[in-house]
């Protein structure tokens, strides 16, 4: 790790005089906690395709992808045009536009949940708002949501996201005796916890996929019963799709599992790599959200941002490219399954790697299969980020330490095979050496 430092520190003095500075007027030098990393984070200057730029001229084969939201890869030809295109006609108006109209077809014709939707300017709020609209839909105020799960840093779900589960996240947060949680991939001892509160239950949050939990697929037949206790309940069923939402294929992951939420949240490939997020609901659900009866509406007003031109034209433009070249999912999940493939044997004896599509992700010092977000903790998450510092410091390869890869429709197999031998070289230790107690978010 110390060779590692020293290249790293050889390599990036640019960013480490830049970052100096930005640490002097930033918190903790960053805009988002996950963005730190020691001894410090490159500065990007530019991306294109697969790759970032930092201020140094080095070259990193991203698979952190703009956290995730960049499926097409960095600065596509085709999204680039028409945004450039549309700034040139203004990128902020602050009224109603038809660029709205364009995003919100593409959306309604590839989600059948999306009857209606609202966008706002983040997953986060999305999230925020839906809990808010099954509140005031149900008339009840407990939200349930998994172990292990991200939903943003709004306090509606700020909780059990790090182990031990039970701790509180952090100070600051009301409303934490409303939030109850339930275990991921145990279809019994979820129905369990939801039967336990069924009085006063509004609604139930889960993702197909734990993106900051783990990279871990929910198994179908969870999520079936998760769906199936809620309705008994008389709660309605919210599926985050933040992360799987037109990632894994040309709509969500939930069709293709048999499940009819009552609202789906989306964002991240939905903005084209633009701030974005979108509560997508049946009518009668999102009609709560109206203005019109202020005893019983949910008050989801959006935000300066929300539905802006410059997000909805990047965000049709990527949905548009996606729905005409359907063979961009073959592409790249067939890519994901190489890395995936190519990791197990790579790191043998010392990871396990879960994920799906075109995600992947390592867990070092796990015992056994890691399909819980339990299992994910446990394991070395030191370990990892030592892993991924490496490649960034020897290699030119960019995961943010820590967290799991995504492939763009930038990447080859070329790409992937040079990960692959990078983690082969790799010097992280064996199983059970490391600490295993690094926070998630």
């Amino acid at each position: 790790m110390d060779e590692d430092v020293r290249e790293y520190r050889r390599r990036t003095p640019g960013s480490a005089r830049i970052f100096a500075k930005s640490a002097r007027m930033h918190v903790g030098g960053v805009s988002h906690n996950i963005r730190y990393f020691e001894p410090y984070p490159f500065v990007t200057r530019s991306s294109a395709g697969r790759s970032l730029t930092d201020v140094d001229g080095n070259r990193y084969t991203d698979y952190w992808m703009g956290h995730w939201s960049l499926v097409l890869g960095h600065a596509d030809p085709g999204v680039t045009r028409e945004l450039a295109s549309q700034v040139r006609s203004g990128w902020m108006y602050g009224t109603v536009n038809e660029q709205t109209i364009r995003l919100s077809t593409l959306i309604s014709g590839a989600v059948p949940a999306a009857e209606k939707t609202r966008y706002t300017a983040s997953g986060t709020e999305a999230v925020m708002y839906a809990a808010r609209i099954a509140r005031a839909h149900t008339g009840r105020r407990i939200i349930a949501k998994a172990e292990g799960g991200w939903h943003g840093y709004a306090s509606d779900l700020l909780k059990s996201v790090n182990r031990p589960f039970d701790v509180p996240e952090g100070a600051g947060m009301g409303g934490q005796e409303e939030i109850v949680t339930i275990p991921y991939n145990d279809p019994q001892g979820a129905a369990d916890v939801l039967r336990r509160h069924a009085g006063d239950l509004a609604g139930v949050v889960v993702e197909p996929l734990l993106g900051g939990g783990g990279c871990i697929p929910a198994e179908p037949d969870y999520l079936r019963a998760v769906q199936e206790a809620a309705s008994k309940c008389g709660a309605l069923f919210i599926l985050d799709e933040i992360v799987t939402g037109f990632r894994l294929r040309y709509g969500c992951a939930y069709e293709k599992m048999g499940l009819d939420p009552d609202i789906v949240t989306l964002g991240k490939i939905i903005g084209g790599g633009m701030p974005i997020g979108a509560i997508c609901g049946k009518e009668e659900v999102m009609r709560r959200a109206d203005d019109g009866d202020r005893e019983g509406r949910a008050y989801v007003g959006g935000g300066t941002f929300s539905a802006n031109p410059a997000s909805m034209v990047a965000g049709a433009a990527t949905l548009g490219r996606l729905k005409s070249d359907r063979a961009v999912y073959g592409r790249i999940n067939e890519l994901g399954g190489r890395a995936r493939d190519g990791l197990e044997r790579a790191l043998a004896g010392r990871a396990r790697v879960t994920g799906t599509g075109s995600l992947f992700m390592a867990h070092f010092g796990a015992d056994g299969p890691v399909d819980d977000p339990a299992k994910a903790a446990a394991c070395d998450r030191e370990a990892l980020r030592r892993y991924h510092f490496g490649m960034i410091a020897r290699d030119g390869i960019f995961i943010l330490p820590g967290k799991m890869g995504a492939v763009s429709d930038a990447h080859s197999r070329r790409d992937i095979d040079q990960m692959v031998a990078a983690s082969e070289r790799s010097g992280v230790p064996p199983r059970g050496q490391g600490r295993k107690d690094v926070p998630v978010v």
